[in-house]
């Protein structure tokens, strides 16, 4: 629905616009200061006789009022050129004139999401310690029911996080349905031990053992979004997750990463707090970067638009798949892949049964990145990789396997390999979901890995055997998402993929962070 300029008139229902009387991240509430309705609308009815407009085409039309430090003498909006000037008008109601600030309230956030180099893996940068002075690093997990944090501390003074602990009798745990709540006689060697506090019970990131931990709240910050650019930081209160011990971390995630952000099914989880918390749809997209230094973009909360330089909306070139949600809230999503096909002709010989999860939770296709590299069971492995290779062979390619470089069995001499702007020349990989015009299109810029060490410079088919019984039949893994975007929606529970969005003349590392403010 498109959205035009409007005055900023209420009346006495309030139906022409929504209004708040909130605090917000950027202005506070001078002490003692009571606002009521009749302050608001006589507020209101001063901005609009002074001509002040909304241009409601850059964010849903919820005002949000608030006093701030700031003194404003003079504000007006342009809607030629969208920016706010000042302009001079004064308040009658109060006896010691306040300062004002308006901003309109998005629903939708966002948060760029980084490429560690070494490890592959990637994570996202979002304000989650209060005060907001430094960003915090949690590695992306599209599996895990709730955030947690590294906490190191021989006592609670000395914790590298500020704690909030939840009691057990608080509403909000007992809106987690917490399992236990903190017992110190039976915890001695706890330093940082509190009888009656809230505890959650969450999965190792290697092995999946579940461990007791301590539940947190605090208030999480993320920039609000029109699709194009940043705006300012938008406040989810009281957003829940956890605090662990250091060992989780160790040779597990990059340097800097003192977390992992949940992205999981759990209505704990990162965006599903969002969305509780903004009224927004329990959506979020990701479109992870390529570049160690380039970032990508996580959205929250919309559906779209999601635009990348040079102008292109990649939300208008999805497909969509069920999205089958585990019953499990630790368990990652899983899609109903059908069959594989190399070179859009050669079908995959693959054993179809193990293509669905069967009644031990084994098997299916599930989507992880956590996982820098895409993992089958042997026999899809085996079928793919060779048709993979004949493929290549073949005259359209010319090209012969050489040694291969750990962790791959297949790669190819650098200088043999032509690379175009969509990555190496080599046959594509189809994924066919619920029905043969529904493809998740891998080209050679998601398929191949460039390993280039010790005199060796090669191009690596970046798939891994992940033996005859493994958990998950296949695991999508970070490198085959990169440069696509994936839109979660659990709310129609269904998974929007792009394929590469190189072929669109874009790329992850495109989108435009420049903060409109």
């Amino acid at each position: 629905m498109d959205h035009h300029p409007m005055k900023l008139r209420m009346s006495s229902s309030g139906s022409m616009l929504q209004t708040a009387i909130l605090p917000s991240s950027s202005c506070m509430l001078p002490h003692n200061t009571h606002v009521n309705k009749a302050m608001t609308n006589s507020l209101i009815h001063e901005l609009a006789s002074s001509g002040v407009l909304v241009n409601t085409s850059y964010f849903p039309p919820t005002l949000r009022i608030c006093f701030c430090p700031i003194p404003i003498q003079t504000m007006e909006f342009n809607p030629q050129e969208k920016q706010w000037r000042l302009f001079k008008f004064k308040l009658q109601f109060f006896s010691v004139v306040p300062f004002l600030c308006i901003h309109l309230s998005s629903s939708a956030v966002l948060a760029p999401i980084l490429q560690d180099p070494s490890t592959r893996l990637q994570f996202l940068s979002l304000y989650l310690r209060t005060p907001y002075q430094q960003p915090t690093k949690l590695l992306v997990d599209l599996t895990a029911p709730f955030s947690w944090v590294e906490c190191t501390c021989s006592n609670r003074s000395s914790c590298t996080y500020r704690y909030h602990p939840l009691p057990c009798a608080s509403p909000l745990c007992n809106w987690l349905n917490s399992p236990a709540c903190s017992n110190c006689s039976s915890e001695p060697t706890d330093p940082i031990c509190s009888d009656g506090l809230c505890h959650l019970f969450f999965a190792r990131p290697r092995n999946r053992k579940r461990v007791r931990v301590q539940a947190l709240a605090d208030s999480l910050a993320l920039p609000v979004t029109n699709g194009r650019n940043p705006g300012q930081l938008e406040v989810v209160p009281e957003f829940v997750f956890s605090c662990s011990e250091r060992s989780l971390l160790k040779g597990h995630v990059p340097r800097g990463v003192t977390g992992l952000a949940a992205l999981g099914q759990s209505k704990f989880s990162l965006p599903a707090q969002v969305s509780n918390s903004l009224s927004s749809p329990n959506v979020f997209a990701l479109c992870p970067s390529d570049s160690p230094s380039a970032p990508g973009v996580a959205f929250f909360g919309t559906r779209g638009p999601y635009f990348f330089l040079p102008d292109i909306d990649l939300s208008k070139h999805l497909n969509y798949t069920p999205l089958l949600i585990s019953t499990d809230e630790d368990e990652a999503y899983l899609i109903g892949l059908t069959s594989i096909r190399v070179n859009g002709r050669v079908a995959v010989k693959l054993n179809r049964s193990v293509l669905t999860v069967d009644e031990n939770g084994f098997g299916g296709t599930t989507l992880s990145l956590s996982t820098p590299y895409t993992v089958l069971e042997s026999s899809i492995y085996a079928s793919l990789v060779e048709a993979f290779v004949n493929e290549s062979a073949a005259a359209a390619f010319k090209l012969t396997a050489t040694q291969p470089v750990s962790p791959f069995s297949v790669c190819y001499d650098a200088g043999d390999v032509l690379v175009t702007s969509a990555g190496p020349a080599v046959p594509t990989i189809d994924l066919v979901m619920q029905s043969n015009d529904v493809v998740w299109r891998i080209l050679g810029s998601n398929s191949m890995v460039r390993m280039a060490r010790e005199g060796v410079d090669v191009w690596c088919l970046a798939l891994l055997d992940g033996g005859a019984n493994p958990p998950a039949t296949i695991v999508i893994g970070g490198q085959q998402m990169v440069d696509n975007l994936l839109q979660f929606d659990l709310d129609s529970q269904q998974l929007g993929f792009s394929s590469s969005v190189l072929v669109h003349d874009t790329m992850c590392a495109n989108f435009n962070f420049t903060v409109n403010t």
